[in-house]
């Protein structure tokens, strides 16, 4: 009987981050059991990117989950170029974050889990500012859905009876003229 080959597991690539690790305590009769809610970034850096949350008794086996879920939890992103195709502002509990398109080499303008967000989807230009609560878990939601929330140039053109060049931003409409992009 001949050796068989290990499984390898097929799967995508993914860029990985763990944002946050903290220690939560649960209250019993016998005093407090400790575990870790662990908040992990996952992203292809290609338009894709999700955030998830796990809790365990142990650090890595938070770590598992909260990729796991991250994975199952990935959304698009309308890209423009290495950039957001237009402004937007998102609250999501008491965190709000500011998102707005940058031009080619301006770099990721954006601290702490917006950074973390925006580099896992991809985007390589982009301003932000995050206002109100610093918790990393919901300041992470929050540049999620104001990710998902974006538009796609020509369709927000068509919803505003606009062409496409009249929303997008200046540098894109030059390199658009030019033959570029």
């Amino acid at each position: 009987m001949g050796r068989r080959e290990p499984r390898v597991k097929e799967r995508e690539e993914f860029d990985e981050r763990v944002l946050d690790i903290t220690r939560v305590a649960k209250v019993i009769k016998g005093g407090r059991r400790f575990a870790f809610r662990t908040v992990v970034v996952v992203g292809d850096n290609n338009g894709r990117v999700g955030v998830g949350v796990g809790k365990a008794r142990g650090v890595p086996d938070s770590i598992r989950k909260a990729a796991d879920r991250a994975r199952r939890n990935m959304v698009e992103v309308p890209l423009l170029g290495t950039t957001i195709p237009h402004p937007i502002e998102v609250k999501y509990g008491g965190a709000v974050v500011m998102l707005r398109p940058a031009s080619p080499g301006t770099g990721v303008i954006a601290g702490g889990a917006v950074r973390a967000v925006c580099e896992a989807a991809g985007i390589h230009d982009i301003l932000s500012k995050s206002k109100g609560s610093a918790n990393m878990l919901n300041v992470a939601r929050a540049t999620i859905k104001g990710l998902q929330e974006l538009k796609d140039v020509h369709e927000l053109a068509s919803a505003r009876d606009k062409k496409p060049d009249s929303i997008m931003p200046f540098w894109m409409r030059d390199a658009d003229q030019r033959g570029g992009e």
